[in-house]
């Protein structure tokens, strides 16, 4: 057997996944997914969700003794449902417990060039810092290293674990695959694991023909590998209860709710994402240059995008307004958010905020002038843009996790003065 259960872990997994269904029924959920697509819909007044992405700090969240499935199968299913029911029952943001049990295709992609990474830990044991052993040396010698994505998909070692799964609880959770775009829409993260980011930027002086040469193959590899996707029937749509990028939920009537035609989804179907960070020290001219026309091209296939993670998106504006199908931008902590509030009043694009993860994660006590002052000014410099609040980056809440809850409650408490 591929994967085991003892009878007492199948007992308890079944009832997690009775909670997670009951969770996902309760009314306030259609409230939410009604307040998700009144948002990405271009509702006009909608309101902006607000939402804790948990992840990151997991030594609070899911703490050892939480979890108490042994083997590696009931560990892994008990890791999935114990999110969703312990978001709502401790965090209570606006994420829309899942009604589903999602899996994903088991998809190999073989890049040809391995990329080693070293990690140290912290004074309190936890693995947070890394860096890549960089393979490109020597950007216009090595550029001969790089060779087309070879991908693999296992049909039929996906099919036989959603049928463990919807054995175990598809009566519960109906069991659904989830496939999305596989390998580096992201370029320039790409190209930092690959040769660093001291060597990218003086290559834009010292060689500028190669690294013209390096994006062209990075953004030729990436549609290959997403057409190869589409080819194979691997995309499922991603217009509901799935996120685009960073807990930024999808719900939308703008693409299609069903396959046309009893077609295969398409890239024009889904919506994708991509980012920038590592051109954060760059200027708007080197971005237009070496990073616009690779990232265009990537993005064009899509249905809908949403662009940016921390990075602040104001200096490449001009650039990133002219990104096809740009549906929501990451607004983060280091990004002019006057600037970006009067770019996108009257346009279709959401203002994806990324509060300050200081209130959260620096102090044991909420901040609660500081954090509700945050908010405020969001919301002002927001007046009549769709906007969303996603807290990313928290590392840790210091094990108080009624702070993130808090900071929930502050932020609806905020936005219901500023919306009446």
């Amino acid at each position: 057997m591929e994967w085991n259960l003892p009878a007492g872990e199948r007992r308890y997994l079944r009832e997690l996944a009775r909670r997670q269904a009951e969770y996902a029924a309760l009314p306030v959920m259609g409230e939410r997914r009604r307040m998700w697509y009144d948002l990405n819909d271009g509702v006009p007044g909608a309101r902006p969700p607000v939402v804790i992405e948990t992840w990151t700090f997991d030594r609070d969240f899911m703490p050892p003794g939480i979890p108490r499935c042994e083997s590696p199968t009931g560990a892994a299913i008990e890791r999935i449902l114990l999110r969703n029911i312990r978001n709502h029952e401790l965090i209570d943001d606006d994420k829309v417990v899942p009604g589903t049990f999602d899996i994903g295709w088991f998809v190999g992609l073989d890049t040809g060039i391995k990329i080693e990474r070293e990690s140290a830990t912290d004074t309190q044991g936890n693995t947070l810092g890394y860096r890549f052993i960089h393979p490109i040396k020597d950007l216009a010698r090595d550029l001969e290293l790089l060779k087309p994505t070879v991908c693999r998909v296992d049909r039929a070692k996906t099919l036989r674990w959603k049928e463990f799964l919807e054995e175990l609880l598809g009566d519960l959770l109906p069991v659904e695959i989830r496939g999305g775009v596989y390998g580096h829409t992201q370029l320039t993260q790409r190209v930092i694991q690959l040769m660093g980011m001291d060597a990218y930027y003086q290559a834009m002086y010292l060689c500028p023909d190669e690294v013209h040469r390096l994006m062209a193959f990075l953004r030729d590899d990436a549609l290959r590998v997403m057409r190869w996707i589409e080819s194979e029937g691997l995309l499922c749509l991603n217009n509901a209860n799935q996120a685009s990028f960073g807990s930024s939920y999808n719900f939308t009537h703008a693409l299609p709710e069903r396959p046309l035609d009893g077609d295969a989804v398409r890239l024009s179907d889904f919506w994708g994402f991509t980012n920038s960070q590592e051109t954060v020290g760059i200027s708007p001219d080197l971005f237009h240059e070496f990073c616009f026309p690779y990232y265009r091209d990537v993005c064009e296939p899509f249905g809908l995008l949403y662009y940016g993670c921390c990075e602040p998106v104001h200096p490449f504006w001009d650039d990133v307004r002219n990104l096809p199908h740009l549906k929501k931008v990451s607004i983060s902590r280091w990004c002019d958010e006057r600037f970006m509030g009067e770019a996108l009043r009257g346009a279709p694009i959401v203002y994806s905020r990324k509060p300050d993860p200081k209130f959260l994660g620096v102090d044991v006590a909420l901040d609660e002038e500081g954090w509700a002052a945050n908010i405020r000014q969001t919301l002002e410099a927001t007046r009549g843009v769709a906007v969303e609040f996603i807290v990313r980056d928290v590392y840790t809440v210091h094990g108080n996790l009624g702070k993130p809850r808090r900071a929930v409650e502050i932020a609806r408490r905020e936005i219901d003065r500023h919306f009446g």
